[in-house]
């Protein structure tokens, strides 16, 4: 056993890191994972996480090192929640949090702390585990693959490894409120940061799976129901928010020269799909959808696998100056189609909403009508000129 006065014989980490080892009822390997961390550092926070084992008795061998004790178990998430705010109030920066499963290699930890200090922005860190080597439970290699989508698809960001507990966290970055107490926390908080602007990346790490001494608490019809209650919250929220939000940041940071430069003819896309997209920004653009259409316009793109800007800008076709011109074109064009129709001459006072109102069915299938024969036209048009460009370059 290492004694609590034992002395660091690795170089030690920065001193604005610190190291945070959840533990629930990990007594197996709780003393070998500390020993190793003491290896580098003994700025260390030990939340116990109301374990019933002997882990009250093996850290009382560690009372040099922060510990915080819950009366019963919280959760993984409040665990860290907590192990955060604690480092704060210690002056820390980043933290790097470790599992105490015996899992991890506290011989990784300078890989983290060389990325901290090298970076030159904002970044959170997960290490990426080889989920193809022996021992790697199966359910832990599909919940690996099927987090890893959820991910990309909130975030539009790809990672190789999103479950990892071997973290480190910008803690004065990263979102200050949470709302998840356990294992669906290291989702919420790598999610929401990545909104933020955080970079979110991967480094590689070993890895062990020893079934004779690994406990895992996560419970799989539980904690599975509350990961996906969490990813249809974040999904939702990426849709209607998010995703509409960086559109229009990165558009408003542009001029429409650079816009057509980098968005339009240097992008990879295929010229199919950007006169796609195109067509079917015009169509949602026109269509009676009126409060939904940046919405719409990135959620089709994202599920077609279309040009997102593309569809988003040209959704932009009704802007307020265009919207008397689109509802009269639309009424006019359902006069063809309804037989008690209103027939008028333009002018802006007569396009109000009580006169469509009382023209209902005629507006609908006049812009219907108008939403799909501009969206082709669009379309068509684009596709050439995109096909003249490439032929000419």
């Amino acid at each position: 056993m290492i004694s609590a006065d034992k002395i660091i014989t690795q170089k030690p980490l920065n001193l604005s890191i610190c190291v945070i080892i959840p533990t629930y009822n990990n007594e197996k390997t709780l003393r070998r994972v500390i020993n190793g961390v003491l290896l580098f550092t003994d700025q260390i926070i030990i939340v116990n996480d109301g374990s019933t084992d002997s882990t009250p008795t093996i850290l009382e061998d560690y009372k040099q090192i922060t510990q915080i004790h819950f009366d019963k178990n919280k959760g993984k998430g409040m665990a860290l929640r907590v192990g955060f705010e604690k480092a704060k109030t210690l002056g820390f920066l980043h933290v790097i949090t470790i599992d105490s499963d015996g899992q991890h290699f506290p011989e990784n930890l300078p890989l983290f702390e060389k990325e901290i200090l090298e970076s030159e922005h904002r970044v959170l860190l997960i290490g990426s585990r080889n989920m193809t080597q022996e021992n790697v439970p199966k359910k832990s290699s599909f919940g690996n693959k099927f987090s890893n989508f959820w991910f990309w698809f909130e975030t539009g960001k790809t990672l190789t490894d999103t479950q990892s507990g071997f973290r480190s966290y910008p803690l004065q970055s990263i979102p200050n409120r949470f709302f998840t107490p356990k294992f669906e926390f290291e989702i919420e908080v790598i999610v929401r940061s990545s909104w933020k602007g955080i970079e979110v990346k991967n480094i590689p790490i070993d890895v062990l799976y020893d079934p004779t001494e690994r406990v895992s608490h996560f419970r799989p019809f539980k904690d599975f129901a509350r990961i996906s209650v969490l990813n249809t919250v974040l999904v939702t929220i990426a849709l209607l928010y998010i995703k509409p939000r960086d559109f229009v940041r990165k558009f408003k940071k542009k001029s429409f020269k650079q816009f057509i430069k980098e968005d339009v003819l240097a992008s990879n896309d295929s010229i199919e799909v950007k006169a796609l997209s195109i067509a079917l920004g015009t169509f949602i653009g026109i269509a009676p959808l009126w409060g939904f259409q940046t919405f719409l316009s990135i959620f089709l793109a994202v599920v077609f696998r279309l040009n997102k800007v593309l569809s988003f800008v040209f959704s932009n076709v009704s802007i307020p100056p265009m919207i008397p011109i689109i509802v009269y074109l639309s009424l006019k064009t359902g006069g063809l189609f309804v037989s008690q129709k209103a027939d008028f001459v333009f002018s802006w006072d007569a396009v109000s909403t009580e006169f469509i109102k009382i023209h209902l069915l005629q507006y609908i299938i006049g812009s219907l009508v108008l939403a799909v024969t501009t969206a082709a036209i669009f379309g068509l048009l684009s596709y050439s000129l995109l096909l003249y460009h490439k032929k000419r370059n």
